[in-house]
């Protein structure tokens, strides 16, 4: 087994070849002077088992476009099964048509990583479950709450809690933490009057003097987390915790987390931090790397993935 870093997350792809004592294949990924993306591998590979590791983050495209080289330079190399690790999958917001004329660029994506190279994708807490059809190679989508529920229960021990879905969409993922917690769930009614602009209408269930726990896999403009805890403290809730997989925080947003009344949120490494992120009282960031390391090893030997969520 080999692992190679693309340059979107080196310091979880180097957390990972820890976790799993193997060093990182040597590689150059550099730009030439008009930034167009040149990839050499500088180790063997014929007949490897290959994962790479890349973000498809800011920047996004040039991110994507550093994977897909390196795809194609294994592919050329001869690795005899290339893994395409991508914690954070970049485009998996657009995942049907919105409007008339509008592409579905989530599935344009997985048919030019399919067709760079890749034999098998990993990633985690896709945005929509659908995407895993997109693909007709395999694709393990990791789930996140083994990182998050012990953090969880270590962080509201002995309080009356409720999960909070802050939209409708999320219910699933809410519901499903909220039964290994053995807790209510809340979901937050909301009404989106135009695009990365949302308006908090209704909380539905009760809040009143609980520990709220919203969930999400994907944290952008903050707009939505933001409305949603205001909501919930008009509704009585005691306090109010933020669970996100991806911690995009773009713009404003983490400004605007500060200013919340999100007591504490929560994000893993799938997106490395900025120096914002990092100095915020209120944002905690936590590794990911035994969970896709662990992943990783069990494709590598053949072995079950979905025994990690038992």
């Amino acid at each position: 087994m080999k692992l190679i870093a693309c340059n979107s997350n080196p310091v979880l792809a180097e957390a990972i070849s820890r976790y799993l004592d193997i060093p990182l294949t040597k590689a150059t990924i550099k730009r030439f002077s008009d930034m167009e993306v040149f990839v050499e591998i500088l180790e063997n590979v014929r007949g490897e088992d290959v994962f790479v590791i890349q973000s498809t983050c800011y920047p996004a495209n040039d991110n994507m476009m550093e994977l897909l080289v390196t795809l194609d330079a294994l592919r050329r190399g001869s690795a005899r099964r290339v893994t395409a690790v991508i914690p954070y999958f970049g485009y998996a917001r657009q995942d049907r048509k919105t409007s008339p004329r509008s592409p579905i660029s989530a599935k344009l994506v997985a048919n030019i990583i399919t067709s760079a190279g890749a034999d098998r994708v990993l990633t985690m807490e896709l945005h929509a479950g659908q995407i895993q059809g997109f693909f007709d190679i395999p694709l393990d989508n990791l789930i996140v709450s083994p990182v998050f529920l012990p953090h969880m229960q270590e962080l509201t021990a002995g309080d009356d809690i409720v999960l909070v879905s802050p939209d409708v969409g999320g219910v699933v993922r809410a519901r499903a933490i909220a039964k290994k917690m053995d807790a209510d769930l809340a979901i937050i009614d909301k009404r989106r009057e135009a695009a990365g602009v949302s308006e908090v209408m209704n909380v539905i269930g009760n809040v009143e003097n609980k520990t709220c726990i919203l969930v999400d896999d994907i944290v952008d403009s903050a707009g939505t987390l933001c409305n949603a805890s205001v909501a919930l403290k008009e509704n009585g809730a005691k306090r109010v915790l933020g669970y996100v997989v991806h911690g995009v925080l773009s713009g404003q947003a983490v400004d605007r987390i500060v200013k919340s009344p999100i007591e504490k949120l929560v994000i893993t490494d799938s997106i490395p931090a900025t120096d914002a992120v990092k100095a915020a009282h209120n944002i905690e960031q936590v590794s990911v790397d035994e969970l896709i390391g662990e992943a990783i090893l069990r494709i590598a030997e053949e072995r079950s993935i979905s025994a990690l969520f038992r």
